[in-house]
C-alpha cells in the first residue's frame, strides 16, 4: 500500500483582481481553482512490523514523574507522568512534554535559554540521580547551586542517560519555590497509568 501526499503549487482558491484591474471592468472577485497533483511517496508497514517497532521503543525510555511546586486542592502533589527515550537534556524533555521548568522565569529574556548561566532552571532530582550524567564544570561553578544540596542540578546541563536507558526519575520542579514535603513512595506507578491507555 502506498502512502499519498497531496501538495498544491498554490492556493486551492485565489481571488484573481489583477485580472479585473486590467480590463477596468468594475465586478465582483471571482475564483480560480488550481489543479491538485498527487504522487506515493513511500509504503506503509505491516501491522506485525510496526508493533515490533514499538515495543522496542517502549522498552528503551526513561519514565519521568514530574513533582509541581504547588499542592492540589485536596493536598496531594500534583504529578505529572512522562515517558522520553535517553541521549537528551532534561531541559528539553521537559520543554517539549509541557512541563513548566521556568515557572517565573518563563519569558525570553528572563532565562538564558539553556546556556546554564541563569540558573533559574534548577530541579531536585528526587529519585534516578544515576540515570543523570556527573555535574558538569558550569553546575560546580555555579553560585546558585553552592548553596544547595547535591541532587539540585541545572536542567539545561543534565542529560539523561542514552538512547537505550531504561528507568524511573522522579523531578521536583521549581525546588526552591516548593512549600510543602511530600512523599514520593506513593506516587502512582506508571504502569498502571500505561494500561488505561
Amino acid at each position: 500500500m502506498k502512502a499519498i501526499e497531496i501538495y498544491s503549487s498554490s492556493a486551492l482558491a485565489s481571488v484573481s483582481r489583477s485580472c479585473i484591474l486590467k480590463n477596468k471592468k468594475v465586478a465582483s472577485p471571482s475564483l480560480s481553482f488550481c489543479r491538485t497533483k498527487i504522487r506515493a511517496v513511500g509504503t506503509v508497514p505491516e501491522k506485525a512490523s510496526v508493533g515490533a517497532a514499538q515495543v522496542d521503543e517502549e522498552e528503551a525510555s526513561v519514565k519521568f514523574a514530574f513533582v509541581s511546586s504547588v499542592l492540589l486542592p485536596d493536598g496531594t502533589p500534583d504529578v505529572q507522568l512522562r515517558k522520553a527515550c535517553g541521549g537528551q537534556k532534561l531541559r528539553d524533555i521537559m520543554l517539549d512534554a509541557n512541563v513548566e521548568l521556568y515557572g517565573p522565569y518563563a519569558r525570553p529574556l528572563l532565562n538564558c535559554g539553556g546556556g546554564g548561566t541563569c540558573g533559574t532552571c534548577l530541579v531536585e532530582v528526587v529519585e534516578g540521580k544515576e540515570l543523570l550524567n556527573p555535574r558538569t564544570d558550569k553546575e560546580n561553578n555555579h553560585d546558585e547551586l553552592k548553596r544547595h544540596p547535591k541532587n539540585w542540578r541545572l536542567a539545561c546541563q543534565a542529560i539523561v542517560g542514552k538512547s537505550d536507558s531504561r528507568g524511573m526519575m522522579v523531578i521536583q520542579q521549581l525546588p526552591e519555590w516548593k512549600a510543602h514535603e511530600w512523599n514520593y513512595r506513593g506516587l502512582p506507578p506508571i504502569q498502571e497509568e500505561e494500561e488505561k491507555e
